[in-house]
């Protein structure tokens, strides 16, 4: 008899979590507590027992080559930065077409996750929902908690001086939906996250003015990348990933800096951190700087008070009749239904094996999913998670001995302290191309580069240069997926047939067509060797 696994959650990382349990002949059962699939990434116009949630005009900040499930890409003609709309279209094809949904069943809220009698033995669960109202108690044989990481709003009220005084609204940026509802208002929006930066350009479009306070500032970063393609496409790739292990700290976070410097001064908008490039995770702000270049946003430091009618900044400057504040200070996660006795989580942080497995559990029956904080797409690692632990769910993969657990995630640890700056979430923090071969490696999926370099050459050669997709992941071994070689290949047009809806005429004589690239190259060297010539 298969054995029967319950699913928590039916967002991102719940409906892979359901798909890798039916590949490995596991029966699912997921309890979600909204009536629809999507989680996150289902757009509500009100809030939901106030979890985190999205606002109107959110568009992913991840591609949608990068953050595609392995073995069902999204749709060609489908844009390379995805409306949350689109995003969830996308969810809803992924589980039509693998038949997943009737495996949910949706208005159940877990209200408790606890070991069963026997667990030293057989590591069973009992589960206790709660459906329409009436509870049921149920005992499975393995858990995937797919609840993510965006759980609890984080409001720090008690850091600020004065707040009962305000007479103004104050608010989370979990209750924000649309920019109408403040119209002519003049607004202070404290946090320069991808959130704050996104929600603040939103605002700006609408508010009689809006500022921006922050107190480290932030690297921004630009979708659109070289030539064009998306930012995650251009630099996570396998040689680029080599590069990084490779040179010196300082030389990248020059090259960084100055890149980014290069788009526009951050010192002269007021968002340059005290923080190098690499030491955290830069944010994507597209139309932040042309929002400060119009007069519409105003960067302002951290806010040190409230007065009635204001607020006072650390720079001693104040600004009155300010109608709004909004914190878009994160949120923080927590397990209530999980006895503290399996996860016990202080300052936002949770002892587990490679993020997924607490390590003192008597049978390896419980695993956490999507609970990390990935520089790329958390989708794909979501994916490769579930893999790994159906399989070790079903005793086909043996994970290491407590203490070898414990080692790795105090190693982990260390390595984030020494190299990010501290933050809400610095312990989940993984780079993206190092996370997923990790993971792969665990569930014997990691494609060897020198077997299709021998093998299959031009596949080797975009394995290494090109982006790494998920589809990199059903290349070898368990799960490999026939379509792959032909996703990978393809890739490329399909990112560009999603921005290239026009057809440019290429020039009659090929003989005379230079790429535009060549020609800047060209004409800088003239520059060059002009100015070595008239002055030496």
């Amino acid at each position: 008899m298969a054995k029967r696994v319950a699913v928590i959650g039916a967002g991102a990382s719940g409906l892979t979590a359901i798909k890798c349990c039916l590949d490995e002949g596991l029966q699912p059962t997921c309890f979600e507590r909204s009536e629809d699939i999507g989680g996150l990434w289902r757009f509500q116009e009100q809030d939901a027992d106030g979890k985190a949630s999205i606002y109107k005009s959110v568009t992913i900040n991840t591609s949608k080559e990068m953050m595609s499930y392995s073995d069902f890409p999204i749709p060609e003609d489908f844009p390379n930065y995805m409306h949350n709309s689109k995003v969830l279209e996308y969810f809803r094809m992924y589980a039509e077409h693998f038949h997943l949904l009737k495996y949910i069943r949706f208005k159940a809220s877990v209200r408790s996750i606890r070991r069963h009698p026997d667990f030293p033995i057989t590591g069973q669960w009992d589960v206790v929902t709660e459906i329409y109202g009436k509870k049921e108690s149920s005992v499975f044989d393995a858990v995937l908690v797919c609840t993510g990481h965006h759980v609890d709003p984080y409001l720090p009220l008690d850091s600020f001086s004065g707040v009962e005084k305000f007479k103004g609204r104050i608010m989370h940026s979990r209750e924000y939906k649309h920019p109408e509802k403040f119209r002519e208002k003049r607004m202070v929006l404290v946090g320069l996250g991808n959130s704050g930066a996104d929600i603040t350009v939103d605002l700006s479009h609408a508010a009689k003015q809006i500022f921006l306070s922050t107190r480290t500032g932030s690297w921004v970063v630009n979708r659109v990348s070289d030539d064009g393609y998306p930012l995650d496409v251009v630099h996570f790739t396998r040689f680029k990933n080599i590069l990084r292990h490779i040179l010196p700290l300082f030389l990248m976070n020059l090259w960084g800096e100055n890149k980014l410097n290069a788009r526009f001064n951050h010192k002269n908008y007021g968002l340059k951190p005290q923080h190098r490039f690499l030491s955290k995770y830069p944010i994507v702000g597209d139309d932040l700087p042309n929002a400060i270049i119009s007069g519409r946003v105003l960067m302002k430091p951290n806010v040190k008070e409230f007065t009635e009618t204001g607020v006072v900044f650390e720079d001693g400057s104040q600004e009155e009749d300010i109608d709004v504040v909004i914190f878009a200070t994160g949120y923080t996660f927590s397990f209530p239904f999980i006895e503290e006795t399996v996860l016990k989580i202080k300052n936002n942080q949770v002892p587990l094996y490679k993020f997924v497995f607490p390590p003192h559990l008597e049978k390896p029956t419980l695993a956490i999913i999507g609970l990390l904080q990935p520089l790329g797409a958390i989708m794909p690692i979501s994916e490769l998670q579930a893999r790994w632990a159906t399989r070790v769910f079903k005793g086909m993969i043996k994970l290491p001995s407590v203490d070898t657990m414990m080692a790795n995630i105090t190693r982990k640890i260390k390595k984030n302290e020494k190299w990010y700056v501290p933050s809400q979430h610095i312990t989940l923090q993984v780079q993206y191309v190092d996370h997923m071969d990790e993971l792969a490696s665990l569930s014997g999926v990691k494609p060897n580069l020198l077997t299709f370099f021998l093998m299959d050459p031009k596949l080797g050669l975009e394995l290494l240069f090109g982006p790494c997709t998920p589809a990199q992941f059903r290349l070898t071994g368990p799960g490999k997926w026939n379509g792959a070689r032909n996703t990978i290949l393809t890739q490329r047009e399909r990112i560009v047939k999603a921005t290239k809806t026009r057809a440019v005429q290429s020039c009659a004589n090929s003989n005379f067509c230079l790429a535009p690239s060549l020609i800047v190259r060209f004409l800088g060297f003239i520059a060059l060797f002009a100015v070595v010539f008239t002055y030496f």
